[in-house]
């Protein structure tokens, strides 16, 4: 199989994904923060038979609840999550005992209490922070790590593809914000993506590594060709076999379960794309540039 670097067409490809994603914010159409990062009332109820979504909304509505989602799942369709925005503290227990009286109406003998949870603004601004300062973390620490363990230009390179598959999956969350809210469950699945990408991107830089050695004087987009055409069978098969573990999470999980894989699918397909698409190219790249510093001052 031929080789060859369209890492510029990538590159505007996932700048063009960017561009959309961001536009979509400026037009107030941003993420779409679950009551984790913005604060809220989270209800989980078993009531003991199947139960209608529309008979839930009907309540919420009736309460004037505001903005909310309620998802209905479980073998039978009897465990209710119901999830409400903008829910001051003092006013918990009254909107709990609204909902209960609400929904007895509808079905006389089943409630049954789960789980109640409040999450309050602050809680949420403090983990918007943590997410953040974790990321940045780890790509720190990744460039310490492979600047270390391969060269400098690779450790940029590495981190470089991890903030793009970070901002890929951050778009895809804008672009597709009707299907999925921003939670705890989507920091849980972007530190995994930080490590399943910079783990693509390290066995293809092992490569390239060992092909620079032998080819000392070969061009580097050649042996970046090189390295990721002979990684290509073993990028194919772990890329397919976690992503059949995780669709099959994703189309028979229930709705928090779903919420952290629909980002991981986001994330594995943008870290392969990365690692093979453009990381080396960009490593290439930065070692053209070196080399021709050098010759320069050579001369």
């Amino acid at each position: 199989m031929v080789i060859k670097n369209r890492s510029r067409i990538c590159l505007i490809i996932s700048a063009a994904i960017v561009l959309v994603a961001v536009v979509l914010t400026i037009c107030g159409r941003g993420i779409n923060l679950g009551i984790d990062f913005e604060g809220g009332l989270s209800m989980q109820y078993d009531l003991k038979t199947t139960a209608e979504k529309a008979d839930v909304d009907a309540v919420l509505d009736g309460m004037n609840a505001g903005t909310y989602t309620v998802t209905v799942q479980g073998a039978n369709n009897s465990e209710v999550n119901i999830r409400i925005k903008d829910v001051a503290k003092d006013d918990i227990q009254k909107v709990q005992a609204d909902f209960e009286a609400g929904i007895l109406e509808k079905y006389p003998d089943a409630v049954s209490i789960g789980d109640v949870n409040y999450v309050g603004p602050v809680a949420g601004a403090t983990l918007v922070k943590n997410a953040i300062i974790s990321v940045l973390l780890a790509a720190v620490l990744m460039l310490v790590y492979i600047a270390i363990r391969f060269d400098f230009n690779s450790g940029l390179s590495a981190v470089f593809g991890l903030l793009h598959d970070v901002l890929i999956m951050l778009s895809f969350m804008v672009i597709f914000r009707s299907f999925i809210q921003m939670n705890s469950s989507f920091i849980a699945a972007a530190l995994t993506i930080v490590g399943y990408s910079i783990n693509n991107t390290i066995v293809i830089f092992d490569r390239i590594r060992e092909n620079a050695k032998k080819m000392p004087t070969a061009p580097k987009e050649e042996v970046t060709n090189i390295s990721i055409r002979e990684s290509l069978g073993r990028t194919i098969c772990t890329t397919v076999t976690t992503l059949i573990t995780i669709v099959a999470l994703c189309i028979l999980g229930v709705a928090s379960i779903r919420e952290f894989a629909l980002p991981i699918i986001v994330g594995i397909l943008s870290g392969v794309y990365s690692a093979n698409m453009i990381n080396g190219y960009v490593w290439a790249f930065l070692e053209e540039k070196r080399r021709g510093r050098k010759g320069k001052a050579k001369a």
